[in-house]
């Protein structure tokens, strides 16, 4: 059974920065497998934050250029560092993954299908 914990959520003033980890829980994680994360406002619909797999790695609009996803195969840890974060970047942040060792479609929007490993959250709060 596989598990994502994520952690490294918090509040921030705008402009700071932060870290979020997410550990898988199967050693080793499939290495080609789609994984990344997206994210959830009060009252609004997911939004998909950045996805990678072992041939590309892809952000959203919102975020590119300020958050960077990385992987550690060695540690089965995925990091999104936050960089510039601003006001309307509040939100839950979930990590998800593919349930099969399949690289991500739709130029990694695929991480926010329903039926994907995800964890519980990590909440950051940008205050302006």
């Amino acid at each position: 059974h596989v598990q994502l914990v994520e952690s490294g959520g918090g509040p921030v003033p705008a402009g700071g920065s932060l870290t979020l980890s997410c550990e898988i829980s199967t050693y080793p994680y499939r290495l080609r497998a789609c994984v990344g994360w997206f994210r959830q406002a009060p009252g609004k619909e997911r939004e998909w934050v950045a996805a990678l797999d072992e041939e590309d790695t892809w952000y959203a609009g919102s975020v590119r250029g300020r958050f960077t996803l990385s992987k550690d195969n060695a540690a089965n840890t995925l990091y999104l560092l936050m960089n510039s974060l601003k006001p309307e970047d509040t939100a839950m942040y979930f990590c998800a993954a593919h349930r099969s060792n399949t690289l991500c479609s739709g130029n990694g929007r695929s991480i926010l299908y329903r039926d994907n490993h995800r964890g519980q959250g990590t909440q950051v709060t940008v205050s302006s």
